[in-house]
């Protein structure tokens, strides 16, 4: 879906595909027809937007074989699906059993991360849509805090420069520019706001910026005006918002919301876990069954947890989802005069691993939240004054 802004900036709106298994080209392909034509057409939508995940197997293949690439932009444009943004951060085997720190590897350090960033670029050039203006890939904020060292930060430095005049090259050829947006994430090298200006500004904002992932600016308990005036401040644009929502307790000291909490905690993806400290910030524990444990966390203040909930249902009480921040985030995007980024991406990949009363009910299920959750994105997008337009 697509809306303008009062600036005349064309805004695209469109679902995160990472929250589908799949492992190869077929399994891409197949995911049109299953969730994606049916999502679009739940919407009424003459066109739908794909924040398309195309795990390593298959943005290898299709690099090698561009022909391949036109081939899968003309199913999406049968489809009415168009792609102007990838998934580039998780690199493969996402749906795991058990997914956890590994999402962090390869990092920014190893030149495996490099040659798959370059792979998605050079498909997304092609997979634009003729009037498209530019496109984006978002991908990991360098690593996970753990596994760096200034050794790391040298070798992925190297990286970004050659990453840089490949994207430049790139848009020469085609004549639009792809940008990589580097996703703060709580327990990596870049976890928030300032984390970002230390190791990314400097960069060449034509073709690097962040990607604004409100799940976990709220779990780093950041304000949204604050933190794009920091960046801007620094010269990082925003290259993509990742619309998300995080998990939010008042009160977690409570046995009822300890007892709720626990409903959330499953082996597959880390909930790194942060509490408000009056006065000193914030404390936090690398993932939900941790800060659980007694004396893990004080225990005084409202916690947040990186667990991606449904944009338009909020969790049953005593918890409560994040959706305020998510709502001042995009006003903060939008509501100005200018609009801040023209990729909208609506990323709730945890449906399936939600406490069981709350997972949908097989892949229609699924098609029916996913489209909840874009129809709410819409109404609040037109909300703020930007017109759907079709086409």
């Amino acid at each position: 879906m697509r809306f303008r802004h009062a600036d005349g900036t064309a805004v695209h709106l469109s679902y995160g595909t990472n929250v589908h298994d799949a492992d190869d080209l077929g399994d891409v392909v197949a995911l049109l027809d299953r969730y994606a034509t049916p999502v679009r057409e739940r919407l009424g939508a003459d066109r739908l937007g794909l924040g398309l995940w195309l795990p390593e197997p298959a943005a290898t293949a299709l690099a090698r074989d561009p022909s391949d690439v036109d081939r899968l932009r003309a199913e999406l444009t049968a489809r009415g699906l168009e792609v102007v943004t990838l998934n580039g951060f998780p690199y493969r085997h996402f749906h795991a059993p058990v997914v956890k720190r590994d999402v962090y590897l390869p990092d920014w350090s190893h030149p495996a991360r490099l040659g798959y960033t370059r792979d998605l670029a050079a498909v997304l050039s092609r997979l634009l849509p003729d009037d498209a203006v530019r496109g984006s890939v978002s991908t990991l904020p360098l690593g996970w805090r753990a596994f760096w060292s200034p050794a790391h930060r040298e070798r992925a430095l190297a990286h970004f420069d050659e990453l840089g005049r490949e994207l430049t090259a790139l848009a020469r050829t085609y004549g639009r520019a792809v940008r990589v947006g580097f996703e703060p994430e709580p327990g990596c090298v870049v976890e928030g706001a300032d984390e970002a200006v230390t190791h990314l500004s400097g960069l060449d904002p034509e073709t690097f910026g962040v990607c604004f992932d409100t799940c976990h600016l709220a779990v780093a308990f950041e304000e949204p005006a604050d933190t794009l005036a920091t960046w801007a401040g620094a010269g990082l644009p925003v290259v993509k918002v990742q619309a998300s929502c995080a998990l939010h307790a008042d009160d977690p000291s409570g046995p009822a919301t300890a007892a709720a909490l626990a409903s959330f905690v499953e082996p597959r993806f880390l909930h790194q876990t942060r509490e408000a400290v009056l006065g000193s910030g914030r404390v936090g524990c690398d993932d939900l069954d941790e800060a659980l444990r007694p004396g893990a966390l004080p225990g005084r203040g409202p916690w947040r947890v990186h667990f991606h909930v449904p944009l338009h249902a909020s969790p049953a009480p005593p918890l409560r989802s994040t959706r305020p921040v998510l709502e001042s985030a995009l006003s903060a995007l939008f509501a100005g005069e200018r609009a801040l980024t023209d990729h909208v991406e609506v990323e709730t990949y945890t449906w399936s691993v939600l406490p069981p009363e709350q997972r949908p009910d097989g892949p229609e299920g699924l098609v029916e939240g996913i489209a909840a959750e874009l129809d709410w994105a819409r109404h609040h997008l037109t909300g703020l004054g930007l017109k759907e337009v079709s086409g």
